[in-house]
């Protein structure tokens, strides 16, 4: 009990330290975060470009992140691979997806446990339409993925089982089709798209 105390009071001091703008405000704890996803400015013109939204729900301090993938732009043909996403280290834009740097991996281990290894997705109709909880990334404390960016890739994720170096790295998942940088945001997107992915899923 007294290390969850401690825990919580560390937490409480990254939260104010990192996002003093949260704290307490209507959100009642829960904090929304917001990706919008824009195709790299690297990849070549016959590539699908992937747009929408990577959204993010957290309830501060102890809740899992849930999570919301709303993307278009993929080709319309069903018979396509899936597409790998994660979240890579760096929020930086500056040279399209390939200035975000690697996995994001505070904790030095091998693809695929990283926080963000979110696996494959498979387009529909040219969409991908998602809704996932119970997630190992965060947004609170040292470790936080506020600030990263979210990387969709050309290929799937051999999920590390490819037998070589890159596959303990990145999964072999290609080139960076889009990526977009996690941000603080209202709970409005979050509230808009969350009924679509989850009735979906209930289908």
């Amino acid at each position: 009990e007294s290390l969850h105390e401690i825990q919580k009071q560390v937490n409480d001091l990254w939260q104010n330290l990192l996002y003093p703008v949260t704290g307490g405000n209507e959100t009642d704890g829960v904090i929304y975060t917001a990706c919008e996803m824009k195709p790299s400015s690297n990849i070549d013109a016959d590539k699908p470009q992937v747009t929408g939204q990577v959204l993010f729900r957290q309830c501060y301090s102890y809740g899992r992140l849930e999570a919301i993938f709303y993307l278009d732009g993929f080709p319309l043909d069903n018979n396509q691979s899936s597409r790998a996403i994660h979240i890579h280290e760096l929020g930086d834009l500056s040279n399209g997806c390939d200035s975000t740097g690697g996995h994001y991996n505070p904790f030095r281990v091998n693809h695929p446990r990283h926080p963000g290894d979110f696996g494959n997705f498979l387009p529909k109709e040219g969409k991908i339409r998602k809704y996932k909880t119970n997630l190992f990334a965060t947004v609170f404390g040292p470790h936080s993925v506020m600030g990263r960016s979210v990387v969709i890739h050309e290929q799937e994720d051999d999920m590390g089982k490819g037998n070589n170096k890159a596959s303990l790295e990145n999964g072999n998942a290609g080139k960076r089709l889009a990526c977009c940088v996690i941000g603080i945001s209202n709970k409005n997107l979050w509230e808009e798209k969350l009924p679509e992915v989850t009735e979906k899923k209930k289908r």
